[in-house]
């Protein structure tokens, strides 16, 4: 099974002809399926273009949203009007609402939004503010201590999810592949090969999600885990453990590109192992 990855590909920032010639480069890569890590588009036009993405592939589209992908909108309804058109549309599948999906006999995949949840870092000493508080509903006209809750409760709904959908994938398949739009561990979270400081990481780490992978790769040592995510336009690797690899995603408004063209079995090396030192906690930079 052939797949490529692509991650905050903001299509509402490309006219159609800048769509179809990024369609065209995913199509030239004769996938069997499209994984897509979240900032898609943002809610007026998410489902149009998801539609369009998917007549334009012709393969299955397995998605996750982030952030930018509620702009103009409010989480509740968004997420409840995708996953109505999801029913509706062939090929689309929402994998925060969707369930576990079966790639193969030893693979599944799984997958949820996440969101930056504040544990991370130094949320009250930061001089961050994200768009987000302006453009997501949710967030308007809040104070800082009310955000921080409302972000902590959306990182436990992701990492609840998560925990359900990991407990039944590993109870029958060797292999399980996670969708995730915010990095689940600060080790993840690059930023010019670096990890993120603690203004940014409050924002662009999901804490609650990363304790629950760790926990099962740790129950399950004889299961492998990989987990992609987006949301820190930055790319690099990292093994938190031998069964456990996080692959973070780069990205340019207005030049989406594809991340990785894989089959499984690429994704899945005999072992995850990493030889020799490659750094703190085992992560490895990538460009």
């Amino acid at each position: 099974m052939r797949v490529v990855w692509v991650t905050d590909i903001h299509l509402n920032f490309l006219g159609a002809e800048g769509r179809d010639v990024f369609f065209s480069s995913i199509r030239a890569q004769q996938p069997d399926a499209v994984f897509v890590t979240g900032d898609i588009a943002e809610a007026p036009s998410l489902t149009h273009l998801l539609h369009e993405m998917r007549q334009a592939i012709h393969v299955p589209l397995y998605f996750v949203l982030g952030n930018h992908d509620f702009y103009y909108g409010s989480i509740s309804q968004v997420r409840s009007s995708l996953k109505h058109f999801c029913q509706v549309q062939p090929g689309l599948t929402y994998l925060a609402t969707s369930g576990l999906v079966e790639l193969t006999p030893t693979t599944a995949l799984i997958g949820h939004d996440g969101w930056g949840d504040g544990r991370y870092g130094n949320y009250h000493l930061s001089p961050v503010r994200l768009s987000d508080q302006e453009l997501i509903a949710d967030f308007q006209g809040l104070d800082r201590e009310t955000i921080l809750g409302k972000l902590r409760a959306l990182g436990d709904e992701a990492a609840c999810y998560l925990h359900e959908r990991l407990d039944e994938a590993l109870v029958s398949y060797q292999r399980v592949i996670c969708l995730t739009h915010v990095p689940p561990f600060k080790e993840a979270c690059w930023y010019q090969r670096k990890m993120g400081n603690d203004d940014w990481l409050p924002y662009f780490a999901c804490q609650a999600v990363g304790e629950v992978l760790l926990n099962a790769s740790l129950e399950r040592p004889d299961c492998q885990i990989t987990v992609l995510c987006g949301h820190t336009h930055h790319a690099g690797t990292v093994y938190l453990r031998p069964n456990l690899r996080i692959l973070t995603g780069s990205a340019e408004y207005g030049a989406p590109c594809i991340q990785e063209s894989f089959d499984l079995e690429e994704l899945f090396p005999q072992s995850m192992l990493i030889e020799g030192d490659e750094g703190e906690g085992g992560a490895i930079g990538k460009t």
